[in-house]
């Protein structure tokens, strides 16, 4: 009966040491922080990771309080010449809350790999990828336009008469159709006056009529 109770006591005590056990899967110090691609305009305290940049810096959450950390940027497909090549690197000391970020970057436009390694990562260094593209920010192209030179030549409108000239005097020219109209009717094609014509023939009708009564009484 009593080896029973030993047992039990023994079995008992191994299940408690068992459980107090850290587990081998927990995540291992310092490995608990996260780093992020930001735009040089973007705030620190923004969370989010920006995969598509110009100017830009690295920014470190959660890690170890005094963190030492180790970085480098490579080259990466499809815009590499060669894959694998460092094309930027440094070094950063974290703050007390485990956070920190570099100094504004700038690369050639194209796609890359950041790795960031520090002392108690987990296998592996943490990494992002990520593009830059500045062409695409400056817009590109002149959008300057040009304004059309204004016409300074007035066109004349057709079917318009020109205004009459003026002889040095400032009196007005009259129209050839004008002129002579006053001869005209004053004057026959022979220039006889037409008064004198207008008599004759009134004579010659009265003559006329006193003929024609005469030979009606003989």
């Amino acid at each position: 009966m009593r080896t029973l109770i030993r047992a039990g006591a023994v079995s008992a005590v191994a299940a408690t040491a068992l459980l107090a056990a850290p587990s081998a899967h927990a995540t291992a110090p310092g490995d608990n922080g996260t780093v992020k691609i930001h735009d040089a305009t973007t705030g620190e305290e923004l969370r989010k990771n920006e995969p598509h940049v110009c100017t830009f810096y690295l920014d470190a959450f959660g890690f170890d309080a005094v963190q030492q950390v180790d970085w480098h940027i490579e080259a990466w497909a499809p815009t590499a010449d060669v894959k694998g090549e460092t094309v930027k690197s440094g070094d950063i000391t974290l703050d007390a809350d485990g956070h920190g970020r570099t100094d504004d970057l700038s690369l050639p436009d194209g796609h890359y790999k950041l790795f960031w390694n520090f002392d108690g990562e987990n296998g592996a260094a943490k990494h992002k990828v990520f593009w830059t593209d500045c062409e695409e920010e400056d817009g590109g192209g002149d959008s300057t336009v040009t304004p059309s030179p204004s016409s300074s030549t007035t066109s004349e409108t057709p079917g318009t008469s020109a205004s009459p000239s003026t002889d040095p005097a400032g009196a007005t020219e009259a129209s050839p159709s004008a002129q002579g109209t006053a001869g005209d009717l004053a004057e026959t094609g022979n220039g006889a006056p037409v008064g004198l014509l207008a008599g004759v023939a009134a004579a010659l009708m009265a003559a006329g009529g006193y003929l024609v009564v005469r030979r009606r009484r003989a």
